[in-house]
C-alpha cells in the first residue's frame, strides 16, 4: 500500500474531514481525522493496519519477541486488535477513570488505568492508537505498561498529525500517514475570531 492509497482510504470513507474542531487537546484547527469513520468498514481497516504493521515489523525496531498489544480505549481498541491480529499476539486495552481535581471547563479530570487486564513483569508490548497529536494517551498508555513491569516495543499509530511533534523517548514511533495540520490555540484561531463555532469530533 502507498501512501497516497492510504490518503484515498482516509478521504473516501469519511475520516478526513474539514471544517472548525476543537481536538482533545484543546488546539483549534481545519481538518481533522475521524479515524472512527474508516474503521467502520472491517477490511479497510484490515489493510490500514496491516499495512503499519508490516512497515514498523520490517524496520527492525521492534524487537523479535512481543508478547501483547496495548490500546488506549476508545479510539485506539480496533486498531489495536487489528494490529494484534498481524502479530499474532493478545491485545488489551486501557479505559479512562476519573482522577483528581477538574480540566478547564470545569469537567472532572479523565485518566488511563487496567482495569480488566493485568501485565505481567518482563511481557513486550506494542502500543496501537487511531490520531496522534500531541501523544498524551499513548504516553500515559507506556506509562502504565512500565509501571507494570512491562516494556514498551513501539508505537504504531494510523495518523500522526503532529508534525513530527510527538515523541516518546527511546520507544520508536510507526505511522501510517504523516500530515502537519494547522492548530491555535483558542484565543489565536483565526475561525473563533470570525465567529466561527469549533464542533468536537467523536465527542
Amino acid at each position: 500500500m502507498t501512501d497516497k492509497q492510504a490518503f484515498d482510504a482516509f478521504r473516501d470513507t469519511g475520516a478526513l474531514l474539514e471544517g472548525h474542531f476543537e481536538l482533545r487537546s484543546k488546539l483549534h484547527s481545519n481538518r481533522y481525522f475521524q479515524c472512527a469513520n474508516v474503521l467502520r468498514f472491517p477490511r479497510i481497516a484490515e489493510k490500514l493496519c496491516r499495512e503499519v504493521t508490516r512497515r514498523a515489523v520490517k524496520s527492525g525496531k521492534l524487537g523479535k519477541r512481543i508478547d501483547g498489544v496495548i490500546s488506549p480505549a476508545v479510539g485506539g481498541i480496533l486498531v489495536g486488535h487489528e494490529v494484534a491480529r498481524e502479530l499474532n499476539v493478545k491485545c488489551i486495552f486501557a479505559e479512562k477513570v476519573q482522577g483528581k481535581g477538574v480540566d478547564a471547563t470545569g469537567k472532572p479530570n479523565t485518566v488511563l488505568a487496567l482495569r480488566r487486564f493485568a501485565i505481567k513483569k518482563g511481557e513486550r508490548y506494542v502500543v496501537a492508537e487511531d490520531v496522534v497529536t500531541k501523544g498524551g494517551r499513548v504516553q500515559e498508555t507506556i506509562d502504565l505498561v512500565k509501571a507494570a513491569g512491562g516494556k514498551v516495543a513501539g508505537v504504531v499509530v494510523l495518523v500522526d498529525r503532529s508534525g513530527g511533534k510527538a515523541k516518546f523517548g527511546r520507544v520508536p514511533m510507526f505511522p501510517l500517514v504523516r500530515m502537519t495540520p494547522e492548530t491555535w490555540t483558542a484565543a489565536e484561531c483565526p475561525m473563533c475570531k470570525s465567529g466561527s463555532k469549533p464542533v468536537h469530533p467523536g465527542s
